[in-house]
């Protein structure tokens, strides 16, 4: 779990009411159902248009990420291809064959597969590219996804604004409905300004680091069963390897 994402999103909330309270303010002025709904539903829409459905279900998928980001293997990885390494200098590629269909990683198994299957070192390096950048072409897509939002949506909020201010000047004669206007108006920006500070645009960013974590690491045993391939010594694939930890 990423306890500083949590941590995040709740101290950002609590300090935004926190001075809305210091400053004299009630949480219940912050709540506007009509606000809320120009800028989510415009943001959301606004996404729908953009994005294609496939990358918008891996955007949501992914979400997760943000207090359950996949673990950070790298070391743990090492030592798997390590042993990969002894193993095969000892019995051969043949000898990998029974930890290849145990892998649960997809792309250290068909890294394994290539590799007992007598695959030429660049064949495995081509093959095994194509997954990784496709694989990371794809999530970053879909944390972008997020990026767009916070892009729209303090957009969306001035848009809440300018429509609450119409309603003000159309109502300019009946001062009793003049408030609810001014509220929308400014509680619009807000959210907009909010929603895509607070929340969207931190969570493109994680994404995005996340993602990239996920690419070292298969970058990381790509080069690892590139090197069994090329039959060279355990230690040296070691020493090669501990480059990729932080």
């Amino acid at each position: 779990m990423d306890i500083l994402s949590i941590i995040g999103v709740i101290l950002a909330f609590v300090a935004i009411i926190g001075g809305n309270y210091l400053e004299g303010g009630h949480a219940s002025a912050l709540l506007n159902g009509p606000a809320a709904l120009i800028v989510i539903g415009g943001t959301l829409g606004a996404a729908f248009i953009q994005t294609p459905l496939t990358v918008f279900k891996r955007a949501l998928v992914i979400l997760r990420w943000i207090v359950f980001p996949p673990s950070n293997r790298l070391r743990e990885g090492i030592s798997q291809v390590i042993n990969w390494s002894t193993i095969a200098r000892k019995e051969g590629l043949l000898g990998l064959e029974s930890l290849a269909d145990l892998e649960a990683d997809p792309f250290a198994r068909k890294g394994l597969q290539l590799l007992v299957d007598g695959s030429e070192p660049e064949a495995l390096r081509s093959i095994l590219e194509v997954e990784l950048v496709n694989r990371e072409h794809a999530d970053l897509m879909a944390a972008k996804v997020y990026e767009s939002m916070g892009g729209y949506s303090p957009t969306i909020g001035i848009i809440g604004a300018v429509m609450g201010l119409i309603h003000v000047l159309g109502n300019l004669a009946d001062p009793s409905r003049l408030g609810a206007g001014i509220a929308v108006a400014f509680v619009a920006t807000i959210y907009g300004v909010a929603l895509a500070n607070l929340f969207l645009l931190p969570v493109a960013a994680k994404l995005k680091a996340v993602v990239m974590q996920g690419s070292k690491y298969r970058e990381m045993m790509l080069e690892g069963l590139l090197s069994i391939a090329e039959g060279e010594n355990p230690r040296s694939i070691e020493m090669k390897l501990e480059g990729f930890l932080d």
